[in-house]
């Protein structure tokens, strides 16, 4: 399999708890901790699903599958964190490449 037909495979086929796995381990190699919301059913809507620490930065950020779309709390929830001057990103498997060139900055 090369490279363009194993990133479709990702696209078409994980799920969004599939790629917060990922996520998390490459965010563990790269020396970030994090925080993730097990079960958000009381939390309040539309906050991120994770927050990456790795001093000074910090970073919210949504993750969805590849044809997730944001609900209008989720969207709301980081207009207001970008309007605190707070690092957000909507990310999705086809925004690996991106998502690695963030969390291994230093």
């Amino acid at each position: 399999m090369n490279q363009k037909e194993f990133t479709h495979y990702i696209d078409k086929n994980m799920t969004e708890k599939q790629f917060g796995r990922q996520v998390e381990e490459l965010a563990r190699l790269c020396g970030w901790a994090y925080y993730h919301t097990w079960n958000s059913q009381h939390s309040v809507a539309g906050f991120p699903d994770y927050v990456f620490m790795k001093p000074p930065r910090i970073i919210y950020a949504e993750l969805k599958a590849e044809k997730g779309k944001l609900t209008r709390a989720q969207k709301n929830m980081l207009d207001m964190l970008n309007q605190c001057n707070q690092t957000t990103y909507i990310w999705r498997p086809s925004d690996w490449n991106d998502i690695e060139e963030v969390l291994r900055e230093d």
